[in-house]
Formats: structure tokens, C-alpha cells, sequence
């Protein structure tokens, strides 16, 4: 294991999958974010292909999310464009993942094409959220967000 800047999100590209895994289960729940949140794509493998697909998912795909504390509601930012597009409700609820408590991005009633989507976000670091992406009930992906920036 190695020491991670967690206030940093780009640090977290070099973690593996059961790295992430602990560091989100020591996040907390804490304030549902507001404002956009610059997003990194986790692969959990560490090494180059964690770094490529990092930076090649953010150039070309996903680069965060916009989120409404206030409504409840988000939309993901897609493209160079930065198009904000597929809605997701949020809550607190407990994690599919490890059954403590984190805030839930739920893209069930608003989207169709994500709508067996779920993430479950946990603060990292102050402004720095860990996510993890459920499809169904299966984890395939991690993911950070940054409202510091």
C-alpha cells in the first residue's frame, strides 16, 4: 500500500481495487455536495491503464457532475462540450457495498438509459467524494469527484 493524497483525486488513479474498497468504507457520508464536481474515472488496476483511462474518459466522455443540494438532483457533465445530461435523484441511504451510510445517486426514475445504475458516493477528503457504480447490484466501477476546483 502507498500514501495517497486523498485532498487530491488524481492521486487516487494509482490505487487498486481493494484500496479504493477501504478507502471509501472509511469515508462518511456527510453533506450531499453541491455545485459541479470534476469527475475521475478509477479503474481500481493502478498503472498505466488506470492512467489512460482516466484521461481519455475525461477528454473524450465524463467529466463530472453538476448537483443541486437543494432539489436533490444532478446531472452528469459529457464531452468536451460539457453537455449536462442524464438526471440522477439523490438520498442517504445505507451502501449496498458495505451497508454503512453514504449518499446515494439513483438513476432508476429519471433516466432511461441509465436506469439500472446506482452510485454511492462517501467524502474522502473536504470537497473530495469517492464513488463507487453499481449496474443492477454489481460494482464495475469507481469513480472521484471534486467540488474543490
Amino acid at each position: 500500500m502507498h500514501t495517497i493524497d486523498t485532498a487530491d483525486p488524481s492521486t487516487l488513479i494509482t490505487m487498486t481495487k481493494p484500496e479504493l474498497a477501504r478507502l471509501f468504507s472509511s469515508g462518511r457520508a456527510g453533506a450531499v455536495p453541491d455545485g459541479r464536481g470534476r469527475g475521475t474515472v478509477l479503474l481500481g488496476t493502478g498503472g498505466l491503464a488506470a492512467q489512460v483511462a482516466a484521461r481519455l474518459s475525461y477528454a473524450l466522455a465524463w467529466r463530472g457532475k453538476v448537483v443541486s443540494a437543494r432539489t436533490a438532483r444532478l446531472l452528469n457533465i459529457l464531452t468536451p462540450l460539457q453537455v449536462e445530461a442524464i438526471a440522477a435523484m439523490i438520498y442517504k441511504q445505507d451502501s449496498w457495498y458495505d451497508g454503512a451510510p453514504c449518499i446515494v445517486l439513483d438513476y432508476s426514475k429519471t433516466s432511461f438509459v441509465a436506469r439500472r445504475i446506482r452510485d454511492e458516493i462517501r467524502e474522502i477528503a473536504p470537497g473530495v467524494y469517492l464513488g463507487i457504480v453499481f449496474w443492477g447490484r454489481r460494482h464495475v466501477l469507481d469513480f472521484a469527484l471534486d467540488f474543490t476546483c
